[in-house]
């Protein structure tokens, strides 16, 4: 039996490139108190601007940072939109740019690695859908959205998240329009058992932005190996050799031509 293992994505392959290549650019750093807010940041980052996401750092009460590195001018530009859009949820932090990030920091600080699924190579079913979050704060509220949302559309609940401070976010996948309709009553949902923080929908997410979100094991399909059978019992027949003729002893048939003069 021989084993042949299936080649991974584009996408997979140009990600572990540039986890090799972040560290020569420039950073940038927008922080959030909401886990909706700053996933929406980092979507219009991505967008805005030619630079890479490589994660979120949540270190409790809420707080969420949307890492990227890019040029310094796109990193720039990154940051900005996504200040903008912090704001609009009002859900602003801080920001920082720093154009050459000393060595040492891309060393100890976790601002040059990209997600675990890159690392996985693993594929969710999930993938290319838009994105819905609902942020409550409660686990209650949550569950109680998470159920109100599975029943009014056809949507899947991917997984979901929590930062502290009693903030968890149900994370749900599907058409554009199903996403819509589940998040609205998901948030009618989560006021009426608790206290409903946060919203986002996400219609055409990237490539990039899929891979730094959660997904319940449940959804993701590990990359196999494909076995091709061989069948090295069947007899191998030997040739037979075959003489051919000397071709100076064949008789060589000469066509003459006549030309008659007129």
């Amino acid at each position: 039996m021989m084993e042949t293992y299936n080649q991974r994505s584009l996408s997979t392959i140009q990600a572990s490139l540039r986890r090799n290549n972040l560290k020569d650019t420039a950073l940038g750093l927008v922080s959030a108190l909401s886990f909706p807010a700053i996933v929406g940041t980092a979507d219009m980052m991505l967008k805005s601007a030619g630079v890479h996401l490589v994660g979120y750092e949540k270190i409790g009460s809420g707080h969420c940072t949307a890492i990227v590195r890019g040029g310094i001018a796109d990193v720039r530009l990154a940051v900005e939109a996504g200040v903008q859009t912090a704001e609009q949820f009002g859900q602003l932090v801080s920001s920082l740019v720093i154009p050459r990030p000393y060595p040492n920091l891309d060393i100890v600080l976790p601002i040059n690695r990209l997600s675990q699924m890159i690392e996985d190579a693993s594929y969710s079913r999930l993938s290319n859908q838009a994105i819905g979050l609902v942020e409550t704060r409660g686990f209650p509220a949550m569950v109680g959205a998470c159920d109100a949302m599975l029943k009014a559309a056809d949507v899947h609940l991917a997984s979901y998240e929590k930062i502290g401070a009693g903030l968890c976010t149900a994370i749900i996948r599907g058409s554009v329009a199903n996403v819509a309709v589940a998040v609205e009553a998901g948030m009618f949902e989560a006021e009426r058992i608790g206290e409903l923080n946060a919203v986002m929908v996400i219609p055409r997410p990237l490539d990039e932005l899929e891979q730094t979100l959660p997904v319940a094991n449940c959804w993701v399909e590990e990359r196999q190996p494909l076995n091709i059978p061989l069948n090295i019992k069947d007899k191998i027949v030997d040739a037979v050799a075959v003489e051919l003729p000397d071709l100076a002893k064949l008789p060589v048939k000469v066509k003459e031509e006549l030309c008659m003069d007129e």
